[in-house]
């Protein structure tokens, strides 16, 4: 690693003000994705900002239609909340289905979401339940967050303060994973509410997205065969030593189809959320 200060607020406040104060300040939240590319020096910040200490920052709210869960919450936390399980059992699902049990219980859904890794799980259901990043200075839509591969709509010192995401009438989170990163090949969350359907993919693309044409399709007629002849084209698609992008794009339409048969069977729980 390069040399780097360390410092640890108590408060959000104190930590904008670290970051504001030298522009290669970095923030740390888990560190599952920015410790390794530290080690490998990839990256030299001046300070890294730990967050780890800013209690505002870790919790799960119910506030009726929608879930609000602070950034420094961990994955392990997701997982076992009972408001989340009861609310949205998908994302308990998919919050239990990251990583092994040390990532889960050192990363955060703001780190995830932050870093915004082609193949990370938590930009799915950010895109299929529609929620919204508020920062330190806003608040950023769904469908405004990720703008590419490791870019989001972020700006240099913005930090993510929590994630809100709209309680669903039903939602399926599915992932083919790498058995040994646990990340996605491909992941899909689904969710429909008042007919209307989101779907949120990763793992798939240079980053994840949301297939409209599926969507729409689905909103019109909520059953799999809804989905005949819908593909996303193989050539918007990774491909690498872990899958092509003409068997990314079957697996795209094999699990949309999958995720309707799971809601209209009663729809997910934090079990059974995954291929």
């Amino acid at each position: 690693m390069h040399p780097f200060d360390h410092q640890a607020p108590d408060t959000l406040a104190a930590a904008v003000k670290a970051l504001a104060e030298d522009e290669d300040a970095q923030a740390l939240a888990g560190g599952m994705s920015l410790v390794p590319v530290l080690r490998h020096r990839l990256a030299a910040p001046s300070v890294l900002v730990d967050l780890s200490r800013i209690p505002d920052l870790s919790f799960i709210r119910d506030h009726g239609d929608r879930l609000e869960i602070g950034a420094m919450t961990k994955h392990a936390t997701v997982a076992a909340s009972p408001e989340v399980r009861r609310r949205i059992p998908a994302l308990a699902g998919l919050a239990g289905d990251i990583g092994d049990p040390l990532v889960r219980n050192r990363g955060t859904i703001g780190g995830s979401l932050a870093n915004n890794d082609p193949a990370a799980c938590y930009p799915s259901a950010l895109l299929g339940l529609g929620g919204t990043v508020r920062t330190d200075r806003r608040e950023i839509a769904a469908d405004d967050f990720i703008l590419g591969t490791f870019e989001t709509a972020l700006a240099p010192g913005e930090l993510i303060v929590a994630v809100s995401f709209p309680v669903p009438e039903m939602a399926v989170h599915l992932k083919e994973k790498n058995f040994a990163s646990r990340f996605s090949v491909v992941g899909l969350f689904l969710s429909r509410t008042g007919g209307r359907v989101r779907i949120g993919v990763t793992g798939a693309g240079p980053h994840a997205f949301r297939p409209t044409a599926f969507e729409d399709a689905l909103s019109a007629d909520f059953t799999p065969g809804a989905l005949g002849g819908l593909a996303v084209p193989a050539g918007e698609l990774n491909e690498d030593q872990h899958a092509s992008a003409a068997y990314r794009s079957h697996l795209i339409s094999v699990l949309a189809a999958m995720a309707v048969e799971r809601c209209l069977a009663g729809g997910d729980g934090p079990r059974d959320g995954r291929a």
